[in-house]
């Protein structure tokens, strides 16, 4: 199983964005190190789901890509006499 890591920078960039909304919504101040472990908590639980649907979504146009190239090989085949 691949482990889901997030770059720190971006990892800062979401905690900033929890303590807003913890504080604007709940009236809670939210700390840098509870932060940390809320977004730890967040993508342990939902980063595979999340993960897993963009592998999914990948596949579909992996599979699309694919019978476009099929039909216009196809649609370039020769008539055989």
């Amino acid at each position: 199983m691949t482990t889901i890591t997030i770059p720190k920078n971006k990892r800062d960039e979401l905690i900033h964005k929890f303590q807003g909304y913890f504080e604007q919504e709940l009236d809670m101040e939210l700390g840098q190190f509870d932060g940390e472990f809320l977004l730890d908590f967040i993508i342990k639980q939902t980063g595979p789901v999340f993960y897993n649907q963009g592998l999914a979504d990948a596949q579909t146009i992996i599979e699309r890509k694919t019978q476009d190239i099929a039909d216009e090989i196809y649609e370039i085949e020769m008539i055989e006499n």
